[in-house]
């Protein structure tokens, strides 16, 4: 008996795992370590911000995501032992509580935490160390802690209030842009003959029909965002203009959140993390420019690590501190 029982105590710590889930707009990335701290499976699925798609949908996403990344690590949920879910739309204490209520039915631990999106990411880039963090994805938010552990956070107000620099808003801005060229209202552009590809029309006048169908929602909008920096790349100045607004926006955030945390004077590194980031130049030559001006010593700081795979780093750590619960 003391052997068999020896032998069960060991197969359970081989198979611990340490879970962290990073939920957007549009996707989930979930990513599974093992005793070594190493990825060993990962998983994609749909939208988790619970304010855009709700509790339940946000929920059934999250567990796809890991689903697929337990399948891939040939393992199961009961083997997960520590987890962090980073998702985007949980700032409300209480819808943050009500999401993990909804997780903990389904993950049978009781070491889970739900932060924002925001909070992963800050960790991603500096490892838990002082600095700033701006998200543009889907939507856009700012995050930053400084060296007395104080946080600050500005942007995430969504797309109706907000979420200046993110995918959402950019795309909005080429549809107006759209609709000027199209009136003679502005000048020609070639995001016309991108819109027309992307939303599927024969015409920009069509695009009326396309993009205010039920089926529409700003998940798809903020695609096209992809198409305004393809053609911002191809030179295309309305575009371009387009984008260097939305870094003026996202260095307005950062700023904020610098301010905040009186951070000015110091060489504090800003972390950069969503597809918005994929124009390089296009966004972040405008958006140091804005910072600049405030905290001429701040600096883009590549990410450490990936939003998920910070947060399974923070899960490994939280359980290795704490102990078995």
């Amino acid at each position: 008996m003391p052997a068999k029982s020896q032998k069960t105590k060991h197969q359970r710590i081989f198979h611990n795992l340490y879970l962290g889930v990073d939920g957007g707009g549009t996707n989930t990335r979930a990513v599974l370590l093992n005793e070594e701290k190493l990825m060993i499976g990962e998983g994609f699925a749909g939208a988790s911000n619970p304010l855009r798609v709700g509790v339940e949908t946000a929920v059934s996403n999250i567990f796809s995501a890991v689903d697929a990344a337990c399948d891939e690590a040939n393992k199961i949920r009961n083997d997960i032992v520590s987890a962090i879910f980073g998702l985007a739309g949980v700032r409300r204490v209480d819808l943050r509580q009500r999401v993990r209520e909804r997780i903990a039915q389904n993950l049978e631990i009781k070491k889970i935490e739900v932060v924002t999106d925001a909070e992963i990411a800050l960790y991603g880039a500096t490892l838990g160390k002082a600095g700033v963090v701006i998200i543009a994805g889907t939507g856009s938010i700012c995050y930053g802690k400084n060296e007395k552990g104080e946080t600050a956070v500005a942007g995430g107000w969504g797309p109706l209030a907000g979420d200046e620099g993110g995918g959402a808003s950019i795309a909005r801005r080429a549809l107006q842009e759209i609709a000027k060229a199209t009136d003679g209202r502005g000048n020609r552009t070639r995001l016309s003959e991108a819109g027309i590809d992307y939303f599927r029309t024969s015409s920009p006048e069509n695009l009326l029909t396309a993009i205010y169908t039920p089926q529409m929602d700003n998940a798809k909008i903020a695609g096209f965002a992809r198409l305004v920096v393809e053609t911002a790349k191809e030179g295309d100045e309305i575009a371009v203009e387009i984008l260097r607004e939305a870094g003026f926006e996202l260095g307005l955030a950062a700023n904020a959140v610098i301010k905040k945390l009186n951070l000015q004077r110091r060489k504090v590194p800003i972390g950069y993390v969503g597809s918005i980031f994929h124009a390089g130049e296009l966004i972040t030559s405008s958006l140091l420019e804005t910072v600049h001006s405030l905290a001429p010593k701040a600096y883009l700081a590549e990410p450490i690590l990936q939003p998920a795979t910070a947060a399974a780093c923070v899960a490994f750590d939280v359980y290795k501190k704490t102990g078995k619960p």
